[in-house]
């Protein structure tokens, strides 16, 4: 039987890495879909091959290698092209889950998925749990981790849901506008949390939302 599964979302440079990491470090299993996505578009792969047979072989670097900078400005500027992509990774991305989550053992899972509704990944989880931050410092977070314009990163959020409809759709959510140290208490609080909900219903336990005021 499959362990119980938090889908762990939120909006780009809300800080889901950091979350994943504390939940690591609690022995808690977190798969990345990031890398997952990275592993299945490798040189030889055959996502790869369909994309370059889509989109041109200027999305190839002189390597082989997938040319990420050229793919993100071409999908992020248009949602048709975003979603031809999609097509192409996210069956594979899908089946490695799934791989990946029968080869643990413990008593719950993280999928790490920063687009979970979008790509209907929720319907692999029993429980989703969004990182939640406001929209001004999720733009300078995500400037300054890229070393992108605002332009572009206005792009980037506007290719996920909007803050409001990830709130509404999450099981519990975390707010990460605080201390690193206030973010290990809520992890903590959660892992205790999902552990207690594993002896009745996972999918029914109550939602928590962390920082409580």
């Amino acid at each position: 039987m499959a362990l119980p599964t938090v889908g762990l979302t939120g909006g780009v440079a809300s800080g889901k890495s950091t979350v994943a990491a504390a939940f690591r470090s609690l022995q808690v299993p977190v798969c990345d879909a990031d890398q997952l996505a990275r592993e299945v578009v490798a040189p030889g792969s055959t996502a790869l091959a369909t994309i370059a047979r889509t989109f041109g072989q200027e999305m190839l670097t002189a390597d082989g290698e997938l040319n990420r900078p050229a793919m993100r400005k071409l999908v992020f500027a248009d949602p048709k092209q975003r979603q031809r992509l999609e097509e192409i990774t996210h069956p594979a991305i899908r089946e490695a889950l799934l791989a990946w989550r029968e080869r643990q053992s413990g008593a719950y899972c993280l999928f790490e998925v920063a687009i979970l509704f979008e790509s209907g990944m929720d319907l692999l989880v029993q429980r989703s749990l969004v990182v939640d931050v406001p929209e001004t410092l999720q733009l300078q977070r995500l400037q300054q981790r890229d070393g992108i314009d605002a332009a572009l990163a206005r792009q980037m959020l506007a290719s996920q849901l909007g803050r409001e409809e990830r709130r509404a759709r999450a099981t519990d959510l975390l707010r990460n506008d605080g201390s690193e140290a206030q973010l290990e208490r809520c992890v903590a609080q959660l892992h205790q949390h999902y552990l207690a909900a594993i002896a009745g219903n996972f999918r029914a336990a109550p939602p928590l939302r962390l920082p409580q005021p």
